[in-house]
């Protein structure tokens, strides 16, 4: 255990006071109301147990040396008035994080509207207000890095770097998308970006993100290529009660994988609140029970995230090993389009709503002079061009073929999807009448 602390900084916000646990404490019961505990926007701060062996001793030796992120970024804001030199992003830095966002939010608010419109089908499941864990972390990856989304995935895939003609036009179903059409909203891929797809069902992400980890770690040190490559895993917390998650923790650890795995920690499951869902709120404990680094971050502010994304990406690089990184976010919207929302507490809402991420990276880009009014306007008005562009290139773009409909389905050419002749049976008539022999 000692050495998963010492392996690097167990990060934590610092927005609260942290009660005292004890025996004498009630345990918390999950059909009361969730209002009273301390984890919603909070964590608690580390707590090590009276011990007077030695393993103890170093384990409460670290811990005397435990930073809260959100200390070191409170630090630096108070000095970057006075030094440039402190200041938590370069000016480039601190606009390439605000195009992400504000492109991010834009295009997922034009996914709304035309999924009312009969645009899109099936489920939509938007990012809103969860912008500065995608930017935070995807923004510090190089191109050869991979990432793993889950049905929430437009957003990373356009931080990932796949043009946003591209991502609107596989929502729309047409040839023109990433993945031609036949992957839809949950199913974002891009060989080219190194997205390797969202999926639809929790969880399942997680081996294929681990299996791309073992990939990297395997061009390094058994075949010898020069590979830094790392993977970040996204998935939410109604995943970390699952076990592909504690399987990959236990085999990415073991294997000391290049990989980062971040909960977004929207704190609902569908309908689900986090907190009546699970027997211990704090995600980020789970990774030192696998010897791996756990850290919680303030996950609607993208300068917070970043920092944290900095210290576990190069950890992994370095070959160090994983770490779990649990972003406490919120979405701003229902589950999908098809949620009408009724199960949150408006109040609930309204006080993250207050705590937007893209606001409050404005406002510092402005306090610290790295930006000013018409910089940011002019931003903007360059996403909405791209974000409206999207939607015409997707409209305009032509539907799949019926020959494409069984395409990356069979790959026997004797199977169902393709004769022996090596033509798709979906292109004989007789086939799409029900006539054809199969």
């Amino acid at each position: 255990m000692s050495s998963a602390f010492a392996a690097a900084k167990i990060i934590q916000p610092l927005n609260f006071t942290a009660p005292i646990r004890s025996n004498e404490r009630p345990q918390f019961d999950p059909l009361k109301s969730s209002h009273s505990t301390p984890f919603l926007g909070s964590a608690y701060k580390l707590r090590l147990p009276e011990c007077p062996n030695l393993s103890c001793q170093k384990l409460r030796s670290v811990a005397a040396t435990v930073v809260a992120v959100s200390e070191v970024v409170k630090e630096k804001r108070t000095k970057s008035a006075a030094s440039p030199s402190n200041l938590l992003v370069t000016k480039q830095e601190g606009l390439e994080l605000y195009e992400d966002m504000v492109l991010g939010r834009a295009f997922e608010d034009m996914c709304a509207q035309m999924y009312y419109r009969g645009k899109m089908f099936g489920f939509v499941h938007l990012y809103n207000g969860q912008e500065a864990v995608s930017t935070g972390f995807i923004k510090l990856l190089k191109n050869e890095d991979c990432v793993v989304s889950t049905y929430r995935d437009h957003v990373h895939a356009l931080s990932k770097g796949v043009p946003a003609r591209a991502v609107m036009s596989e929502l729309f179903g047409k040839t023109t998308g990433c993945c031609r059409g036949q992957g839809g909203s949950m199913h974002m891929f891009c060989k080219e970006h190194n997205l390797l797809g969202g999926f639809a069902f929790i969880g399942e992400g997680i081996p294929v993100a681990t299996g791309a980890a073992f990939t990297m770690k395997y061009k390094r040190e058994v075949l010898n290529e020069n590979c830094d490559a790392v993977t970040v895993a996204f998935f939410g917390d109604g995943t970390c009660n699952n076990g592909q998650f504690f399987e990959c923790l236990n085999m990415a650890s073991l294997w000391k994988l290049p990989i980062i795995f971040v909960v977004e920690n929207n704190l609902w499951a569908i309908g689900m609140s986090h907190l009546r869902a699970t027997s211990d709120p704090e995600i980020w404990k789970k990774g030192p029970a696998f010897g791996i680094p756990g850290v919680h971050v303030d996950g609607m502010d993208v300068l917070k995230v970043r920092e944290v994304a900095k210290d576990a990406i190069a950890r992994a690089r370095r070959g160090e090993g994983p770490t779990l990184v649990e972003c406490e976010t919120y979405r701003f919207r229902g589950h999908s389009l098809a949620d009408p929302d009724e199960l949150r507490d408006p109040a609930e809402k309204a006080s993250y709503a207050a705590r937007d991420p893209i606001t409050a990276l404005k406002k510092y880009l402005i306090e610290t002079n790295l930006a000013n009014q018409a910089e940011l306007k002019s931003i903007e008005k360059k996403i909405d061009e791209i974000v409206e562009d999207a939607v015409d290139y997707a409209d305009q773009s032509p539907a799949p073929p019926r020959s494409q409909l069984l395409e990356n389905v069979f790959a026997d050419p004797k199977g169902f999807g393709i004769g022996p002749d090596g033509r798709y049976r979906c292109e004989d008539p007789k086939f799409t009448e029900g006539t054809a022999q199969v």
